[in-house]
């Protein structure tokens, strides 16, 4: 039984979503009526539609290539479109499928529900149904990429839901710059020591940026394993890439000089021809991306050392921003004491803590070798114990400096105990009496061994 085609010769289709250009849809009829007339309705709306006329050619198509909705008639030669659907499922297939009969009763509807199809529709039926239920399956498979990317972003937590923090003029540069460059869809390479907050830039750049309601997805690339980067990036048949899953936002390449050389080959071709191949697939989708990138390394060492390619690093370096140091900003260190006080201690279940004067101005002396994000841990490991732990502070302090062979620089003039010594003293012995006296409590309470417990109560005497 044919379709009804659009009698009046006027297009009736709904408006066009906007993200409708970059979808790809499979068409599986054996009816050469209702295959042609499905994709007449669909070719001008979406990046590909193909057609298959059986499960067996749809099964081929659907291994070569990435698909978010298929439009499958029940009723084919051989295998039939519900068995279809069912392996699909069992396969790991997420696409959407719109079902298509022309026979249709309470149960077949009902095992269509139950072997995963998000809609059905009787033939014959108007293109304006058909839009209806592509429109509607189309959208279901945009809310699964974003809740996928919120569930990402709360189990990888990360400083970077932490906003940009400081009012030195050294962060109030920093945060005229990515505003300005937000407003570009221009590819951004972050740079800096480990721990300055690159990952924070990013995601400041795509809130301040007019895609900011799209999805923001970061990977470290140096976290996953050189051989899946390719597939986790890309995707590949019957599964999405992370590509897809940023469509119409920002994908945060952190650590980006870890890319193997295959992989940065295939980054470059995305760069430049705004086109990606899943791996595995013949043919190549069309992405609408901004990469941001970030390296603690310079790339252009690594270029010179062969290990990134030139062309590479110049697609990336479009616009390079330099994250400073928080040695640079100390100035800051009171705002984002105080800022991680609030946030952190909520999460944590426990009640903020006090900072002194005197503590504060050894915070602000200490060279914080790991930058801010140094500081996010020791404030975190603080509020676990209930105090400022500085002993941590102090030893790593003391390593540095005597692996440096300098003399400890001298204190600040405050009120109280003025020796980092002695503030290490002064919180060891607090620990200590909270944990009655126990000295393997009190050890684990620091993060430090009871041996070295027990050797600094010697030091101390009775």
């Amino acid at each position: 039984m044919s379709a009804e085609p659009a009698a009046s010769g006027v297009d009736p289709a709904p408006p066009r979503p906007e993200h409708w250009p970059l979808d790809a849809i499979l068409v599986v009829d054996d009816e050469p009526g209702m295959r042609n007339f499905l994709l007449k309705a669909l070719q001008p709306r979406a990046g590909l539609v193909l057609a298959a006329v059986s499960a067996e050619e749809a099964e081929t198509l659907l291994q070569r290539h990435r698909f978010d909705l298929v439009v499958l008639d029940i009723t084919l030669p051989g295998k039939s479109g519900l068995v279809l659907l069912r392996e699909l499922r069992e396969q790991g297939q997420a696409c959407e499928v719109v079902l298509v009969t022309a026979y249709a009763d309470l149960d077949t509807a009902i095992e269509a529900l139950r072997a995963g199809a998000g809609d059905l529709l009787l033939k014959p039926f108007r293109v304006t149904q058909l839009l209806g239920a592509v429109q509607r399956a189309l959208e279901r498979s945009r809310l699964k990429r974003e809740n996928w990317v919120l569930r990402r972003a709360l189990q990888a937590r990360t400083p970077a839901a932490d906003g940009l923090v400081g009012r030195s003029i050294v962060i109030k540069g920093l945060q005229a710059a990515l505003q300005r460059v937000a407003q570009v869809d221009s590819t951004v390479l972050l740079t800096g020591e480990s721990g300055t907050g690159k990952e924070l830039a990013a995601l400041a750049l795509h809130r301040l940026s007019p895609h900011a309601a799209a999805p923001f997805v970061p990977v470290n690339c140096a976290a996953v394993s050189p051989a899946l980067l390719e597939a986790e990036l890309f995707g590949q048949p019957g599964r999405d890439g992370l590509f897809v899953y940023a469509q119409g936002g920002t994908l945060f390449l952190d650590e980006v000089g870890e890319l193997p050389m295959a992989v940065q080959a295939s980054l470059l071709r995305v760069l430049e021809n705004r086109r990606m191949r899943p791996v595995g697939s013949e043919q190549e989708i069309a992405v609408d991306v901004r990469i941001v990138a970030a390296s603690h390394r310079p790339l252009r060492a690594e270029v010179e050392a062969g290990r990134f390619r030139d062309d590479l690093y110049w697609r990336l370096q479009v616009v390079e921003i330099t994250l400073p140091p928080l040695a640079a900003h100390k100035e800051d260190i009171p705002d984002l004491v105080a800022h991680f006080i609030a946030t952190l201690a909520p999460q944590l279940g426990v009640a903020p803590i006090e900072v002194s004067a005197d503590e504060m101005g050894y915070l602000q002396q200490y060279d914080w070798p790991g930058n801010v994000r140094e500081l996010r841990n020791l404030i975190e490991r603080s509020l676990i114990v209930g105090a400022l732990n500085v002993s941590a502070l102090y030893q790593g302090l003391s390593r540095r400096r005597a692996g440096a062979g300098a003399a400890p620089a001298a204190p600040p003039a405050l009120d109280g105990p003025t020796d980092l010594h002695a503030l290490e003293k002064r919180h060891i012995l607090a620990v200590l009496a909270a944990a009655g006296g126990d000295k393997t409590r009190a050890a684990a309470l620091l993060g430090i061994s009871r041996r070295t417990l027990e050797r600094r109560c010697a030091e101390w005497g009775p």
